[in-house]
């Protein structure tokens, strides 16, 4: 596969990136394997004098970290400087709260003493995506690097001046050789990681399908995985919502990084006595926003991540109209140079449209009006995707109940679906299974071995 960093807003080639010869890769995976032999038996707080001055750095030189997600991928550059920030939050999070997480559990028993303790699985492997470049990283790395596994991971295509960066940061904090290491290598040469004994877990965060081919590959070798996938988050809006706040966050949940991310916004469902108000309000919102230069800190409507992005959202708007979709505005590439979309809301989609199943990736709305909570909470649950979901109204107790009832990994309350260091990440059905960050992110990886000891005879 190529590794070449193209910028979306002119479509100019920045620069071009070979992939590892075979001995590279051998290289990198012996410098791995021995790596683990004596990272695993680092203390924590070695470990984490490493990761916080990762996190430091970050901080100290988030313009020079934000800069290539801007030129690589097209994120609006405050955004790229609010992923950098995360990034380094998360990292700092996992220096912090690693040791206790991962403390050894004493059980109550009959007789005798018993308890669970956490160590390390060994290589970890981890195939991550372009439309988060550090953050995507940084929730695999972190927690698996201060639980003493190493990760070797490859990186989208698309950023690989990112996925260089974020390796560098590493070896310029101290970790050695081997712990982190970043891969330029094709599709065979990661299935042949997946096949090597040394590698001992996968993590992927990617669609649907290629989960399905991961999943698969590491399965056959009896390899744990874990699994972030696809979402069609559901957008509720009940009768009884603050109509102006549902609108703001609208906005944000759908346009936030042009929609590229698994838990933006999809489908909005809204009540038949709001639909009409809400619908008028969230087209006027998305018609003001204007295209322009990512670098720029006042543009609002930035590029696609590729060429490639944009012909398939395009084409899917243009199957779903064929199927009887409506409309309501974009729809089309906006004239000027670079992958530019109109922001587009579709609605009439009824379950026999192909739009019905899909996720749209990027500045697509699907609209869906409903007579009550209950065909609201009905049509959420209608999706073979299950991440991230929010529900809109002034009662609380009834926004929990609710959420509740809607079969998703995260649900959130009178704000879109978000993410933070201390919160658990993740779906359930196509959308996935494990989860990332907090707490339960860095079990994931960690062998929960069992420590027994009793004084009980032997049977005669």
């Amino acid at each position: 596969m190529a590794y070449q960093s193209i910028n979306p807003y002119n479509g100019e080639i920045l620069k071009n990136f070979e992939e590892f010869t075979d001995k590279q890769l051998e290289t990198a995976f012996d410098t791995a394997s021995n790596c683990f032999e004596t990272w695993r038996h680092a203390t924590f707080a070695e470990r984490a004098t490493i990761a916080t001055k990762a996190a430091a750095i970050m901080r100290a030189r988030i313009d020079e970290f934000a800069r290539p997600v801007t030129l690589e991928m097209g994120k609006l550059i405050g955004e790229a400087r609010s992923e950098v920030a995360l990034s380094a939050d998360i990292i700092d999070y996992y220096a912090k709260n690693a040791e206790a997480f991962l403390s050894p559990q004493h059980l109550d028993t009959s007789s005798g003493e018993a308890q669970i303790e956490s160590t390390p699985f060994g290589v970890l492997f981890g195939v991550q995506p372009w439309n988060f470049p550090y953050y995507q990283l940084a929730r695999f790395a972190a927690p698996n690097l201060m639980a003493g596994n190493v990760v070797m991971v490859k990186h989208s295509g698309s950023v690989p001046q990112c996925a260089i960066a974020f390796e560098q940061l590493w070896l310029e904090a101290g970790a050695p050789a081997g712990a982190y290491t970043n891969l330029l290598i094709s599709y065979d040469q990661a299935n042949r990681v997946i096949d090597d004994p040394r590698t001992r877990g996968v993590a992927l965060t990617g669609s649907a399908g290629a989960g399905k081919q991961v999943a698969g590959r590491a399965g056959q070798n009896l390899k744990k995985t874990t699994m972030e996938l696809g979402g069609s988050d559901p957008f509720i809006v009940l009768d009884d919502a603050d109509l102006g706040m549902a609108v703001k966050w609208a906005v944000w949940a759908k346009m936030t990084n042009m929609g590229q991310s698994c838990v933006a916004a999809k489908r909005f469902i809204v009540v038949e006595e709001l639909a009409d108000s809400f619908l008028d309000k969230f087209q006027a919102a998305l018609a003001a926003l204007k295209p322009g230069d990512p670098m720029d800190s006042s543009t609002k409507l930035g590029p696609l991540s590729t060429e490639a992005a944009l012909v398939q959202l395009l084409g899917q708007v243009e199957r779903a109209l064929a199927d009887g979709a409506t409309l309501v505005m974009g729809g089309k590439q906006i004239n000027r140079p670079g992958f530019f979309m109109q922001p587009t809301i579709l609605t009439d989609i009824e379950p026999g449209n192909c739009a019905f199943r899909e996720e749209f990736f990027g500045p697509v709305a699907l609209f869906f009006r409903v007579k009550n909570e209950d065909e609201a909470v009905a049509l959420a649950n209608d999706s073979a995707f299950g991440l991230g979901g929010s529900v809109f109204t002034k009662d609380i107790a009834r926004g929990k109940r609710i959420a509740s009832r809607i079969d998703t990994g995260m649900m959130y309350i009178n704000q879109p679906t978000l993410t933070a260091p201390d919160l658990p990440f993740g779906g359930i059905k196509d959308s996935g299974y494990g989860r990332e960050l907090s707490s339960m992110g860095i079990q994931e990886f960690v062998n929960k071995k069992l420590v027994r000891v009793d004084s009980a005879e032997a049977p005669a």
